[in-house]
Parts: structure tokens; C-alpha cells; sequence
């Protein structure tokens, strides 16, 4: 049974047949209800909008066939964020979604120390409407960039769209392209970087590389230039943990430039002796230069690309310079 795409609200009942014996939960919802990503199942699992006749339902539990399922997807509530007119450079919009590039130091949506001055806030100011599939504090919010990462991200504009650009990332059909500037360079020229990737088991507000325990993250990377002790790499991400290609450069022993969490001090000692200069990165160097992805309504392929920002060229050129 499918759901079309006007089900996005209301009370909703299925019985599970006896071929989903074994699925988890939330993967059986995710396939039989295609208006609504697995994400926010597992949010409407865990906020008790999921009920099971007989047992409590988990999104990790496995179903033994026949089970009743009942699921409410209660309409969004209005949003309390106030729209703010900053500056922002809108690619794309139309009443699907819009594609923005976002500029670096901006934080995608609301979280603790950050009430205000997000991607959203502006969004907000910028479209008619936005999904509400991401809750209240990030409306239209289908993928995100770090902080200090600048460039391309695509917000949807109604829940139907939510869903179907979500089912794109997490089917690896979204194309993502970064470029960051790296210390040192790569052990070879291009390859792909596979591992597991969790929460830090001391330091939790960051990431690490794990032998157990991780989500599998896959980033692909091909260097373009070297110039000094640095290189130019273009990443393509097939998966999308968070801070992938920081914690993958990291990784290959060439961690990004200014990135102080899981690189080296955002001063940069530029030259020797006497004509050495110090140089600060105000932020790391890493910009999504690329973003590719199906319309979800038409279905028609649509690709973006912005130029690197400024600082990857100033920095370039104060290497050249101290190199002279």
C-alpha cells in the first residue's frame, strides 16, 4: 500500500503483510508511505505518533508479519522564527523549492547559541512557503553545510518536495562537489576515501573515524593543484555524515585549511627565516561548488555551480607570494 502525495497529514492505518516479516520498522514505513523520508518517520516513531496494537513501536524493531500500524503525522505548528532580510544569493526558486548558496560563518537552522541569524531565518524572508517536514526550527532544511563550509543548498518549499529530495540523498542520485584546500597532499592524486563514522567517544560534539560503532560515510576526491606545501581538491560526497570531508582529510593526514577542529590552528606560517609572515584563515577552506539533483515534480535534471569564494584565491596568492 502507497500513500500518494496529498497524505501528509491525518490518521493513517496499515497491516503489515506476511512478506515484511523481519523488516525494521521504520524501513517498512519509509517504503510503503514515499511522501514521508525515513528521518522523519524515525521523528514521528520517537515522538509517539507511530503506535503498534499490542506493543510499543521502535524504529530499529523488526516485524513479524501482520502487524496493525497505525501513524499520525500531525500538521506541522506554525513557526514562532521571525524572518530576517539578509543578504543571500537565491539560484533557483519556483513553487517546489529554492536553491541558495550559502555563505560562510551563516548556521544552517536554530540550535543553542544560534537563535537567530541562520539560513532559515532568511529563507524564511525569501519564500512563500517552506516544508514543515523538518519541524518547526528547520522548515525546508534538506541537507545541511557546516558553518564555516560555504556554497549550494537546496530548501523545499512543500512536504511532497521535502520527501522526494530527501529520498534522492539518501539513494546516493543527489550530486555533491566540494572544493577545499588541504594541507600537504593526498598519498595519490585521486582515490575514495570508505569508513565508519560516529560520534567522538570523549569529545561529542565531534566526529571520529571508527572500527565499530559508525555509519558508513564514502567520499570521493581528485587533486587539481598544488602549490606550496598546499593542494586544491575537488571532493564528491556519496554520503553525507557530518563533517565528512573535514574528518576524511583529516583522515589521509591532509586536514583542511583553518579547520582547528580536526586540522591545525587557523594561523598559517607562510615562507622561512626572515621573510616568513603569518597568515589567519578566517575560516576553514571548504566551499560545495556543485549541486545536481531531479526536480521533484517534474523530474527533470537540474545541476548549479558557483565559483570559489575569495578566500580560497587570497590565500592561493599569499602562498604564491611567500614562495617568491
Amino acid at each position: 500500500m502507497k500513500w500518494g502525495a496529498k497524505a501528509l497529514t491525518g490518521t493513517h492505518r496499515l497491516t503489515v503483510p506476511p512478506g515484511g516479516a523481519g523488516e525494521r520498522l521504520d524501513r517498512f514505513l519509509a517504503a510503503a508511505v514515499p511522501t514521508l523520508s525515513r528521518s522523519r518517520i524515525r521523528q514521528l516513531i520517537d515522538d509517539g505518533f507511530v503506535s503498534l496494537a499490542g506493543g510499543v513501536a521502535k524504529a530499529s524493531m523488526r516485524l513479524k508479519g501482520l502487524e496493525k500500524i497505525t501513524v499520525r503525522t500531525p500538521a506541522p505548528r506554525p513557526s514562532e522564527l521571525v524572518p530576517e532580510d539578509r543578504p543571500l544569493k537565491v539560484l533557483f526558486q519556483d513553487a517546489h523549492l529554492m536553491v541558495v548558496e550559502k555563505p560562510a560563518g551563516m548556521v544552517v537552522h536554530p540550535a543553542p547559541g544560534h537563535a537567530e541569524g541562520t539560513l532559515v531565518h532568511v529563507l524564511l524572508s525569501r519564500a512563500d512557503a517552506l516544508s514543515g517536514i523538518g519541524g518547526v526550527e528547520r522548515p525546508g532544511i534538506v541537507h545541511r553545510l557546516d558553518r564555516d563550509t560555504s556554497g549550494l543548498l537546496v530548501a523545499a518549499k512543500n512536504d511532497a518536495a521535502h520527501a522526494r529530495l530527501s529520498a534522492q540523498l539518501a539513494a546516493h542520485r543527489m550530486t555533491r562537489r566540494y572544493h577545499g584546500i588541504v594541507w600537504g597532499r593526498p598519498g595519490r592524486p585521486e582515490g575514495t576515501v570508505t569508513t565508519l563514522v560516529g560520534r567522538h567517544p570523549v569529545h561529542r560534539k565531534k566526529m571520529a573515524v571508527r572500527s565499530s560503532g559508525g555509519r558508513n560515510a564514502v567520499t570521493h576526491y581528485r587533486c587539481l593543484e598544488s602549490f606550496g606545501g598546499f593542494t586544491l581538491v575537488e571532493f564528491r560526497l556519496e554520503t553525507g555524515r557530518t563533517h565528512q570531508v573535514r574528518l576524511h582529510c583529516a583522515h589521509l593526514g591532509c586536514p583542511i585549511v583553518g579547520d582547528d577542529v580536526y586540522g591545525r590552528p587557523r594561523k598559517v606560517t607562510l615562507g622561512k627565516g626572515a621573510g616568513a609572515a603569518t597568515v589567519a584563515v578566517p575560516r576553514f577552506l571548504l566551499h560545495a561548488f556543485h549541486l545536481g539533483f531531479a526536480h521533484p515534480d517534474t523530474g527533470e535534471w537540474m545541476e548549479f555551480t558557483v565559483p570559489d569564494p575569495g578566500e580560497f584565491g587570497a590565500f592561493r596568492a599569499a602562498v604564491l607570494a611567500a614562495e617568491r
